[in-house]
């Protein structure tokens, strides 16, 4: 093998090798329990606004 060849496999496998590399985000627990916490509530009161008004009943309920 001659001389540039072995430069071009060393680069390839440098080129290669770096390509591979994984870039890993921190993200804290406690933030994204905190996240959740916040949509389950906006998700209850979205629930709660759309509920009957004044015992209102609903459709097919008995009186």
């Amino acid at each position: 093998m001659s001389t540039k060849s072995a430069v071009i496999a060393v680069l390839v496998g440098a080129t290669w090798l770096t390509g591979c590399v994984t870039i890993n985000i921190y993200f804290p627990a406690a933030a994204a329990e905190k996240a959740a916490d916040r949509i389950i509530d906006e998700v209850w009161q979205l629930r709660d606004d759309a509920s009957p008004i004044n015992g209102a009943q609903k459709e097919g309920e008995a009186k």
